[in-house]
């Protein structure tokens, strides 16, 4: 692949943690144990809406209420770029992009402290409204893997602080974007880096994960991409690569790339009351045991799917009108599932349906619609007119808001997703990166 630069770059370089050394000889074995999950818990991915991408984080031991005027701040940080994209947290380093003038960069800071370690270029920003950048960077081991705002994929060296390699996949694949150009954070599949660049030559593309050579190429399904980041799936003997385009749900054979089914979500009870109803689709969709959930802003209908046992089927179980999450994300809690919905552009409110059913349990006004993530068997929700933040009590009686404060630092629309890592709720608004602690 292309090797890539950009005139007067500059970088900041720190040094990282070293890696465990390999433990190997009898002697060692019973330390090996002992270690055995820090080791693995060192192998996480981190990735957008956390490890499994379900926007549910594996961190226990947090308040079950705030104080008065909200948790306790532990540091805000500016200088990273403007950005509606999270952040992502491994081995006591954040990770965000974000853009100055026209080009994105990638800024690693100091988990304890906010202090920035480095920050370097990658890639251009997208020329349509809204420039922010959007891909949350997917890191494994030490390295980034990014989806810039023009469609290149990008992996880093974290620990020399540089571009491995380059891949300008969305003109190489000759892809195929809708309104609002790019907004996909790159999925690993074991040596695999999946990128959609929709359009008529392909549709889904594997690159190699080490080199950014390509692996496969789906069929196309001459369709053009939304704004979705794929999810992964394992059902029978596949492991399943689902996303959305502007018009299809499809499921990509992960091995080889081969289309294995497709819906056209679009068609699914088209409403009339929006133009760009059916078609402006952002949510990553939910899984669990044979059951997929999807959902659109605009009036659009949510849908739940039944996979086949062997994963080379779909069919609908059950549609549900209220739940039309514009981009704020969703998440399944003990049995129920939990996000805003679209009233306009500027104005949504909160509600919960049935997993099992597609029943609506509620629909409640708390402030606006935004995003949501969960931790410890908790909901963290972040508005996103006047970035209010609220700790919410699960259950599908009410909307139970135990907790809240104003967020007020950063400025723009507060669409940036919150991560939640090792007790600390991250917020980032625009160029500026907040930590809040939230543990016990």
């Amino acid at each position: 692949m292309a090797e890539w630069n950009y005139e007067n770059s500059y970088l900041i370089c720190f040094p990282i943690c070293s890696k465990f050394e390999e433990m190997y000889k009898t002697r060692y074995l019973l330390i090996f144990f002992l270690l055995f999950p820090v080791l693995l818990a060192g192998q996480e991915i981190a990735q957008w809406r956390g490890p499994e991408r379900s926007g549910v984080y594996p961190v226990e031991g947090l308040l079950d209420q705030w104080p008065e005027g909200g948790p306790a701040q532990l540091w805000s940080m500016e200088g990273i770029g403007k950005g509606f994209s999270s952040v992502s947290v491994k081995d006591g380093t954040i990770y965000a992009t974000g853009i100055k003038d026209s080009i994105e960069y990638l800024t690693a800071i100091h988990q304890e402290n906010g202090h920035m370690l480095w920050q370097i270029p990658y890639g251009l920003s997208t020329l349509r409204s809204f420039k922010d950048t959007r891909c949350t960077p997917t890191i494994e081991e030490d390295r980034a893997y990014i989806v810039s705002g023009r469609g290149e994929v990008v992996c880093v060296n974290l620990s020399q602080q540089k571009i491995a390699w380059y891949a300008d996949a969305y003109h190489h694949f000759e892809g195929q974007f809708a309104r609002w150009e790019i907004a996909e954070s790159p999925l690993l599949v074991d040596n695999k880096v999946i990128y959609t660049p929709g359009g008529h030559k392909t549709t889904m593309v594997a690159l190699d994960k080490h080199t950014g050579e390509t692996i496969w190429t789906s069929e196309t399904i001459h369709d053009t991409t939304a704004y979705v980041s794929p999810i992964l799936v394992e059902r029978g003997d596949h492991k399943i690569v689902i996303n959305i385009l502007r018009n299809y749900l499809i499921g990509v054979n992960a091995e080889n790339g081969k289309i294995m089914w497709s819906y056209l979500y679009s068609e699914l009870d088209k409403p009339t009351q929006h133009p760009e109803s059916p078609h402006i689709n952002t949510i990553s969709p939910l899984y669990k045991e044979g059951r997929l959930f999807i959902t659109s802003g605009y009036d659009h209908t949510s849908a739940m799917f039944g996979l086949s046992t062997d994963g080379e089927e779909i069919n609908l179980l059950w549609r549900q009108p209220v739940l039309d999450t514009h981009h704020g994300g969703v998440v399944l809690l003990d049995g129920y599932i939990y996000g805003s919905t679209w009233i306009n552009n500027s104005q949504g409110n909160w509600a919960c349906v049935d997993w099992e059913s597609g029943k609506i349990m509620y629909e409640k006004e708390w402030n606006n619609k935004g995003s949501i993530v969960a931790a410890d068997g908790k909901l963290f929700v972040y508005e996103e007119k006047r970035g209010f933040v609220g700790l919410v009590r699960p259950g599908p009686d009410d909307f139970h808001v135990t907790s809240s404060f104003q967020h007020k630092h950063g400025s723009g629309p507060h669409w940036a997703h919150p991560t939640i890592s090792k007790g600390v709720l991250y917020i980032r608004h625009g160029e500026t990166l907040t930590a809040y602690n939230i543990s016990r």
